[in-house]
C-alpha cells in the first residue's frame, strides 16, 4: 500500500468521475451495471489527472495509468490506509432517520473550536465514505463520517474503512425494509457501528430515552455518553413549536436559556441534544454551543420552512420512511395554525410491508382530521382522491390556488414533491 499512498500523495485529490477532473488529481475508475469508468481513464489524463487507476489490464501503461484487480476495493483500501495516518477522533453517525441533519448540527457545533472534516451532502455509502476520508489532511482535528445502509453488513463495511473511534446511532426505524426484511435486521446492521467502536475502546453517544439503543450500547461495554428528555447526563426540555423548535437544556450545574432554532419538527429535538452532548464531550463552552445551534439553518429539503407569497410550507421531502413520516406528522399535529394541510408522497423501498405502512399513515391523518393530499401509486390504491404523479397534482394546484395554510410536504425522494413549490 505504501506505493499507492505515495502515488496518492503526489496528486491534488481523488476523483471517480471523469466529468469532474481537477488538475493533478488521481482518477480511480469504477464500474457499475450501466457504466465502466475504465473507458474514460485516458480522457481523465488528457483533462488533467496526474494518474489513473484501472482494473482493466489492457488499458494500463504503468506510467500514468496503473492496473489494480478491483477499482472499488482499491479506493476503499487506500482510504483506510490514509485514515490510519491520522490519530484523531473519528465520529461515525448512522440511523434510520435524522443522520444527515444530526451530522450537520454536530459539524456546526464542533467547528466553533476545531478544524473538522465532515461528510458533504449525503455521500454516506461505500464510495462516498472513502472519498470523504481521502480528504483528510494534517490540519484536521476531527472527522465526522455519515454512514448509510440499505442491507446487512453495510455499516460493517463502512466501519472497516473509516475505523470510527466514536459512534452515534440517531434511532432505529423502518427504512429500506426491502434490503433488511424487518426491524431486527435494521437494528443488527446499525449496531455494527457499536461493535467497531467497542473494538477501539471508543465512546458511544446514546439517547437514554431509546431503551433499545441503550441496551445495545450496554452490551458492547463501551464508554456511554447519554442525553435525553427525562433521562441522561444532558437533558433537554422542549419549550414550544411555532413551527420552529424552541428548547432549553441542562448539564451538571449548567442550565441554558431557551434556544430559538431555525429547524422545525419535534423529531429534531433529540438531534439537537445529540449535537450538544458531543460538543460537551469535546469541551466546547455552552455559550458557543447555543450560538451554533441557534444559527444553524437547514438546507437540501430537510425540515426547511419556506414562506411563499401564499402559504408557509414545511419542506421535508428529501426522503421518507414510516418512522420519519410518523414523526413529522406527530410534530405537525402539535403546531398551532388555524388551517393546516398535509401533502404526502409514497414511502418507497418498503417491500411487502409498504401497503400496510401507508395505511397506518392514512389512518393517523384521518384520526387527527388533517386535510390531506397524496401523491404516488401506493397511496393512490388506498386514497381514491390521491394523485398518481406529482405532475397531476401540480396541474390541479395551478387551477385551484391554495392560500393561507401551513403545509407539510413529506415524501420519498423519488416522488419529487418539491416540484409543487411553484404552486404553493
Amino acid at each position: 500500500m505504501e506505493k499507492w499512498l505515495a502515488l496518492f500523495d503526489a496528486c491534488s485529490g481523488v476523483s471517480t468521475d471523469s466529468r469532474q477532473i481537477q488538475e493533478g488529481c488521481l482518477y480511480i475508475a469504477l464500474k457499475g451495471e450501466n457504466f465502466d469508468g475504465n473507458l474514460f481513464a485516458e480522457q481523465a489524463i488528457a483533462q488533467g489527472a496526474r494518474f489513473a487507476i484501472v482494473d482493466n489490464p489492457e488499458l494500463a501503461n504503468e506510467e500514468n495509468i496503473f492496473y489494480v484487480s478491483d477499482g472499488l476495493q482499491f479506493l476503499q483500501q487506500l482510504a483506510h490506509a490514509h485514515r490510519n495516518r491520522f490519530d484523531i477522533p473519528v465520529l461515525g453517525i448512522t440511523g434510520s432517520n435524522g443522520k444527515t441533519s444530526t451530522k450537520e448540527l454536530v459539524n456546526a457545533v464542533l467547528q466553533t473550536k476545531y478544524n473538522v472534516l465532515c461528510t458533504q451532502g449525503n455521500l454516506n455509502n461505500h464510495i462516498g465514505v472513502p472519498l470523504t476520508l481521502l480528504q483528510l489532511n494534517a490540519q484536521h482535528e476531527l472527522a465526522i463520517i455519515e454512514m448509510g445502509a440499505n442491507k446487512p453488513l453495510d455499516i460493517d463495511e463502512l466501519c472497516c474503512i473509516a475505523a470510527p473511534t466514536l459512534g452515534l446511532i440517531t434511532n432505529i426505524g423502518k427504512a429500506h425494509l426491502e434490503g433488511f426484511i424487518n426491524f431486527e435486521g435494521v437494528l443488527q446492521t446499525k449496531s455494527e457501528l457499536y461493535d467497531h467502536v467497542a473494538t477501539l475502546n471508543g465512546a458511544l453517544f446514546v439517547n437514554a430515552e431509546d431503551h433499545i439503543l441503550l441496551a445495545a450500547a450496554q452490551k458492547r461495554r463501551s464508554h456511554i455518553l447519554t442525553y435525553g428528555e427525562q433521562h441522561g447526563e444532558l437533558r433537554g426540555q422542549l419549550a414550544y413549536l411555532d413551527p420552529y423548535v424552541h428548547f432549553s437544556w441542562s448539564f451538571q450545574q449548567y442550565v441554558s436559556p431557551v434556544i430559538d432554532t431555525q429547524m422545525v419538527g419535534k423529531y429534531n429535538f433529540f438531534n439537537f441534544l445529540a449535537a450538544l452532548r458531543i460538543g460537551l464531550h469535546f469541551e466546547i463552552e455552552p455559550s458557543l454551543l447555543n450560538r451554533a445551534i441557534a444559527n444553524y439553518k437547514p438546507t437540501n429539503k430537510r425540515s426547511q420552512v419556506e414562506k411563499t407569497a401564499h402559504n408557509t410550507v414545511i419542506v421535508d421531502c428529501y426522503n421518507a420512511n414510516p418512522s420519519s413520516m410518523q414523526s413529522a406528522l406527530n410534530s405537525f399535529v402539535e403546531m398551532e395554525h388555524p388551517d393546516k394541510l398535509v401533502i404526502l408522497g409514497d414511502m418507497l423501498e418498503l417491500g411487502s410491508e409498504g401497503p400496510a405502512e401507508h395505511q397506518k399513515i392514512l389512518d393517523f391523518v384521518r384520526e387527527h382530521k388533517l386535510k390531506l393530499l397524496t401523491v404516488g401509486q401506493i397511496f393512490r390504491e388506498m386514497d381514491a382522491n390521491g394523485y398518481a404523479h406529482v405532475e397531476d397534482l401540480k396541474e390541479q394546484l395551478a387551477k385551484d390556488q391554495i392560500q393561507d395554510k401551513l403545509i407539510l410536504l413529506k415524501g420519498s425522494r423519488g416522488i419529487a414533491l418539491e416540484k409543487l413549490m411553484d404552486c404553493l
